[in-house]
């Protein structure tokens, strides 16, 4: 049942290439996700009403729709309107919409987090809404949203996983690969999944780590 010394052996090269497309695949959505949820955060804050509508589609169709429907939408919807996209840049595009549209969330409550007193304080000195978000918002709310987007992360690079129904070779697909030419699917799902515990049980540690640090840089 539980795989042999000589089949994980074999089997590792074709699942670290797995893991190896997993964790690229994470970090690029997660670059560019992020950066896309500060913008949605902003949208959402914003006064002008196209702004802030435009933002708030986006957020609730990102987080309203389950990963997994956003990867088919753009792999398997958009080639029906004329836009044909590989496996992979299909796989970023959908999980950095999904990841902007949760940290979007994350990025607003903490920038509204920031003491009201200290945003009187920008206007009485003559800050810009710029410079106000720069110096005084974005350093603070950045601080206090870090230890939730870490954890966020940690979900993103499980998601992954999901890019197997999209012809994307990552460890979910190579596993699935090496149990439909072994018969041994268990073992291979079980060897995926320790590599994915490999990665996400220590990110799961830092982060408890950095919510612990946040907790006592909170209380000071």
């Amino acid at each position: 049942m539980f795989p042999s010394y000589a089949e994980i052996s074999t089997w590792l090269p074709d699942l670290l290439a797995g893991l190896s497309i997993s964790i690229q695949v994470t970090v690029l959505s997660l670059l560019i996700g992020i950066p896309f949820g500060l913008v949605l955060a902003l949208g959402v804050l914003a006064k002008n009403r196209v702004v802030k509508v435009l933002s708030l589609f986006l957020v609730e169709i990102g987080r309203g729709a389950p990963a997994l429907v956003l990867l088919q939408f753009i792999y398997f919807g958009l080639p029906t309107t004329g836009l044909t996209l590989a496996s992979y840049p299909a796989a970023v595009i959908a999980l950095a919409w999904n990841a902007g549209a949760y940290t979007s969330e994350i990025i607003r409550a903490s920038l509204q987090s920031v003491a009201h007193g200290q945003r009187e304080a920008a206007v009485a000195l003559g800050l810009s809404r710029l410079d106000e978000l720069r110096y005084i918002l974005l350093p603070q709310g950045l601080r206090v949203a870090l230890p939730a987007l870490l954890g966020f992360s940690i979900l993103i690079f499980q998601g992954t996983s999901l890019c197997f129904t999209i012809a994307l070779p990552e460890l979910v697909s190579r596993a699935y690969e090496i149990g439909s030419t072994t018969f041994r699917y268990f073992p291979a799902l079980l060897s995926a999944g320790m590599l994915y515990a490999s990665i996400s049980v220590p990110a799961a540690l830092l982060v408890n780590y950095v919510e612990k640090r946040a907790s006592l840089y909170a209380h000071r």
